[in-house]
């Protein structure tokens, strides 16, 4: 009998934090994540990764071929929240958690195979959607970018040009810009 009721003690003080958290947080997305809040998801993510996953070596051989077409992707798909730095955008800044600066250590001591599961499959309860389709090509661009992503520290000024160009563009801004075309051409 005192197991139980230890046992009911608990999960009363556990619901009660839980809603206490609730009322003060609000759930504010715009809040800032306490350092144990992070470890917490941090430590629940990781057991997400299976060890046979986190174990995964990289496949595709590093080449500049290979980071350059992992650089274009994510440019193309991924920069809308992580940047074309890697550091965060205002729309990634607005999730919660937020999207990490990927040139931090907190994503670069990541494993090849965790980067892998975390793109391939996502994290709930993030921003972050899973991008696997179980295609072998898909998987093969999934490496590119596991590539590029250890190359976000180093990464020159001519290459974020180069991604600026790739960025996807907004209606208006293809408007704007043919608006322009238009005017030099004396139209």
């Amino acid at each position: 009998m005192k197991v139980v009721a230890s046992i009911l003690l608990v999960f009363l003080a556990l619901v009660v934090s839980a809603v206490a958290y609730v009322r003060t947080t609000g759930l504010d997305a715009r809040g800032t994540p306490s350092s144990f809040e992070a470890a917490i998801a941090r430590r629940i993510r990781g057991y997400a990764v299976s060890e046979s996953m986190r174990s995964m070596r990289n496949p595709v051989p590093i080449t500049n071929d290979a980071v350059n077409a992992g650089l274009e992707h994510f440019a193309d798909h991924c920069a809308v929240c992580h940047g074309n730095d890697g550091s965060g955008t205002e729309m990634g800044r607005g999730l919660w958690p937020k999207a990490p600066d990927m040139r931090l250590p907190a994503t670069q001591q990541l494993t090849d195979g965790e980067l892998f599961a975390i793109i391939e499959h996502g994290v709930r309860f993030t921003g972050m959607p899973g991008w696997g389709t179980g295609n072998v090509a898909d998987e093969q661009s999934t490496w590119q970018l596991v590539h590029f992503i250890r190359a976000l520290p180093h990464l020159d000024s001519a290459q974020l040009e180069h991604m600026r160009a790739l960025n996807p563009r907004s209606p208006e801004e293809i408007k704007q810009e043919l608006e322009e075309q238009r005017f030099l051409n004396g139209q």
